[in-house]
This record gives structure tokens, sequence and C-alpha cells, in this order.
């Protein structure tokens, strides 16, 4: 998984896998999943993502169980 910022369109991407991709869905006005051809997300778009709280990232770390 890798993540791309556009700081001047404020887009964020999430890169899932190299799959390629088939098929394309919005969630919202500001939200896009893209898909490969077994139904597995491929990548996550997210417009205003600052504006909308999901930029910059959170990065959580825990321990397993």
């Amino acid at each position: 998984m890798r993540t791309t910022y556009h700081e001047a369109d404020d887009i964020l991407i999430v890169h899932l896998s190299d799959k390629p991709i088939v098929r394309e869905v919005s969630q919202d006005w500001n939200t896009h999943i893209s898909y490969a051809a077994d139904n597995t997300a491929v990548e996550l778009v997210i417009l205003d993502a600052r504006a909308k709280g999901a930029f910059p990232l959170e990065m959580l770390h825990g321990q397993a169980a």
C-alpha cells in the first residue's frame, strides 16, 4: 500500500494494489473506489482530503495480543 497526496488540488490517493482497474464507484461526491476484475479494491481517491480531515494520515501502531 502507498499513498499519494496532491497538495495543490487537496486529493489523497491510497493505492492498495497494482492490479488493473476495471470499475470505479463513487461513494459520494468526494470519495471514489476503484476495483479489479476480482472485485478487490485497488485504489481509493478522496477529494478535498485535508478539508474533510482525511489528511494528514494518523498512523497508529499497536502490539499483537
